[in-house]
């Protein structure tokens, strides 16, 4: 059964929660000192920020424990109230950055109405975080077909479903489902669903991000004009952290 109430929380235990360090204080000099090794020497001079993208990735795939292409994706309904969640990259070049989701969820719906994003990627282990801004448009179906066919055949059976953001019963319905599912199709083709798509962020505004000691972090904004256009030169800058 769906959860029509919820009992509040045991009396104190928020209070509890915060007395005991979940949140910890702000560092002091001390601790900044024995904080680890940082990165020396200054920031990558590239002039194109989809090659210093390139670089920060790769060294994030050496030393992140687990997936280095996540990203934050931060879309807004038609009221403009913002909504955020963590989704995988899977392509990107000079068109865009590239993710798959289902179009008839939350953020497929934000999407349909506003398609607009940002793009958050953060490293702890480099202590590196790239921001990105942009408007986003479809994928060709052939590269969403041709996505959807690398992926696990369970996933593929989860795609159809799932129906991604809609309430549910309990996990048995979603099983139930993808038993469903599975059955429909045998051992024969899973094509893409239609509601399966894929969307390309072209940025605007790209930038990075390097962790320093006392809060003086630094920081490379890049920018360039609206509209699309793939040879359209990126402006730099440096920013105050």
């Amino acid at each position: 059964m769906s959860d029509k109430s919820l009992e509040p929380d045991e009396p104190g235990l928020l209070a509890r929660a915060r007395a005991e360090g979940l949140i910890p204080p702000s560092p002091d000099e001390a601790e900044y000192a024995n904080s680890g090794e940082r990165e020396q020497g200054p920031l990558s001079p590239a002039a194109d920020p989809l090659v210093l993208f390139a670089e920060w990735l790769g060294k994030a795939r050496q030393t992140e424990p687990n997936d280095a292409n996540a990203m934050a994706l931060a879309t807004a309904d038609a009221d403009g109230l913002p909504d955020v969640r963590m989704v995988l990259l899977k392509d990107f070049d000079a068109g865009g950055f590239v993710f798959y989701t289902n179009s008839l969820s939350a953020k497929g719906r934000q999407i349909a109405v506003n398609p607009q994003a940002a793009l958050c990627f953060h490293w702890k282990s480099l202590r590196r975080q790239i921001r990105l801004r942009g408007s986003l448009t479809e994928v060709t179906e052939a590269e969403a077909d041709a996505y959807f066919a690398s992926r696990a055949r369970l996933a593929r059976i989860g795609a159809w479903a799932s129906r991604q953001s809609d309430p549910m019963e309990g996990r048995l319905d979603l099983e139930t489902r993808v038993a469903q599912t599975a059955l429909r199709f045998g051992t024969g083709a899973i094509p893409r669903p239609p509601h399966w798509k894929g969307y390309r962020l072209w940025p605007v505004a790209m930038e990075f991000w390097r962790d320093r000691p006392f809060r003086l972090h630094e920081r490379i904004a890049f920018s360039r004009p609206a509209g699309e256009n793939e040879s359209a030169l990126w402006s730099r800058k440096m920013l105050f952290p």
